[in-house]
């Protein structure tokens, strides 16, 4: 990592952030335009920034029509896409294309709508397939594509854009993103840091870094919205615009600026990372999710405590929690296998491995699979956190389609798992974006969760629907690259407060 720069020196450099807070312009801006946002997550972990709002997992036109014709601004689909090869990531994105104009037609509320196709903060994706698909369908299936920008800033998780280079925060120092292990992944590794160069490398050539268009931290700092605002209504069909940014402010003035530009007319398509939908919501930073504890007595049973003040010993017993936690880690990456390492020297966990060799052995599986689930249910139902883990050596196959294929056998297999689990936890934490979406959808049949909020800075807790395996349970989607070396440990540790 020889391009590593410190990071509040690299700051001290900028200019100081626009001065106005203009998230309540943003969201009386929201309130008026009744456009509604439609979010494109190509995993669960793109609702690490927001709160209150819907998450669907099917996007058939009633369904999609039902959420324009209610008040929310936002709604977020989640598509999974960065688990498929690019030729079904394109398929999924014009058919949810199709049926969002569809639905906009039917629908007599909030038939305006903008798209952002949400991705990974450190660049990992199918880029441009999706925005080319998406933007082809929107705009009537032909070669035309509306202009893209691009925000990969993403402030829970470090990532900064500083002069058109992309970083990734490694305690003080800023990492450039190629120089990560982020940049070697086995589908989506790039070689360029500075997301001009990254570009070019993405489409082929077809656009070239010169040709990428760029919004500075002096655009945003001291220039201004106004600027910014016509910067975007200059970008022609089929240009591709990067945004810098090192500070929430520095999104506000970017989203306020979009904003505006849609209401003259702007048909910008974009490719974010989290933070930039909270902003173009205008949504304020919340406090973090505290899990409540649901009262199980009969609202006629009272008083809940004694004279002395002591809960009553018969609601104590009711009260009390019998059943332990589960946490499935699927990612791999090198920061997941640190923070499940702080995890499991805890003591009163049940460890439940999953070697990956095993998995893709046919004759292993099925008897390894059954063994966990029996052992599983067993922790959960004797109260102890249960934490089940893939083994951490990567397999990778011969290409990316092939390591792709790899990830899917070993997603099915916690999928399998999950399924296999009668015993209902008090909590469930999914750990990596590919992990969390196929034990959401396949494995608990979640069809609409709710966002509940943030359990930790970048790690979103939803609440599951009636139609699910375990309804209201809380669903903790824990994103493989984000957090400190004991940020699984404490998830869990406030899950058992």
């Amino acid at each position: 990592m020889s391009g590593g720069i410190n990071k509040t020196e690299l700051f001290g450099l900028l200019p100081a952030p626009w001065p106005e807070d203009l998230l309540p312009r943003i969201r009386e801006g929201v309130a008026q335009s009744r456009r509604k946002v439609v979010v494109l997550d190509d995993d669960p972990t793109g609702t690490q920034t927001v709160y209150d709002l819907p998450v669907l997992t099917t996007w058939q036109p009633e369904e999609l029509a039902r959420e324009f014709a209610n008040d929310l601004p936002c709604f977020y689909l989640l598509t999974n896409t960065r688990a498929f090869p690019a030729a079904e990531a394109v398929r999924i994105n014009q058919e949810i294309a199709r049926n969002l104009t569809k639905a906009a037609m039917r629908s007599a509320g909030r038939n305006d709508f903008v798209v952002v196709s949400r991705s990974d903060s450190t660049l990992r994706g199918h880029f441009p397939a999706e925005t080319d698909a998406l933007g082809r369908t929107l705009m009537g299936g032909g070669t035309q594509t509306p202009p893209v920008l691009l925000v990969p800033y993403f402030e829970a998780g470090g990532r900064y854009t500083v002069k058109d280079v992309h970083y990734v925060a490694e305690g003080e120092e800023l990492v450039p993103a190629a120089e990560t292990p982020f940049a070697r992944d086995a589908a989506f590794g790039y070689r360029n840091s500075n997301l001009c160069a990254w570009v070019e490398e993405k489409t082929g050539g077809t656009v070239r870094a010169a040709e990428v268009r760029s919004i500075s931290l002096d655009d945003l700092r001291v220039a201004g919205p106004d600027a910014v605002k016509a910067q975007l209504l200059s970008l022609r069909d089929g240009e591709v615009c990067i945004a810098n940014a090192a500070a929430p402010r520095d999104l506000e003035v970017l989203a306020w600026a979009a904003l505006q530009a849609e209401n003259a007319g702007s048909r910008v398509m974009y490719r974010t990372a989290a933070s930039f939908v909270a902003a173009r919501l205008g949504l304020a930073p919340r406090e973090l999710w505290r899990p409540v504890l649901q009262n199980p007595v009969a609202a006629d049973v009272s008083p809940l405590h004694s004279a002395s003040g002591e809960v009553r010993a018969d609601l104590r017993r009711l009260l009390q929690v019998e059943k332990g936690g589960l946490t499935i880690v699927g990612s791999y990456v090198p920061k997941t296998t640190t923070q499940l390492e702080r995890l499991l020297v805890r003591g009163d966990v049940e460890r439940v491995e999953i070697p990956v060799e095993k998995i893709l052995d046919a004759p292993q599986r099925g008897m390894l699979l059954r063994h966990a689930v029996e052992q599983a249910n067993a922790g959960i139902r004797a109260g102890r956190d249960v934490v089940v883990f893939t083994s951490r050596t990567l397999v990778t196959g011969n290409g990316a389609e092939a390591s792709l294929a790899i990830g899917h056998q070993v997603s099915e297999a916690l999928v399998e798992l999950l399924r296999g689990i009668e015993a209902q936890p008090r909590y469930l934490i999914a750990k990596g974006g590919i992990t969390s979406s196929d034990l959401a959808t396949r494995g608990l049949g979640v069809k609409r969760a709710l966002v509940l909020g943030q359990i930790l800075p970048g790690i979103p807790v939803w609440e599951l629907g009636a139609e699910t395996k375990f309804p209201g349970l809380p669903y903790v989607v824990f994103p493989g690259n984000v957090g400190g070396p004991d940020a699984l440990a404490e998830a869990v540790n406030k899950l058992n407060s």
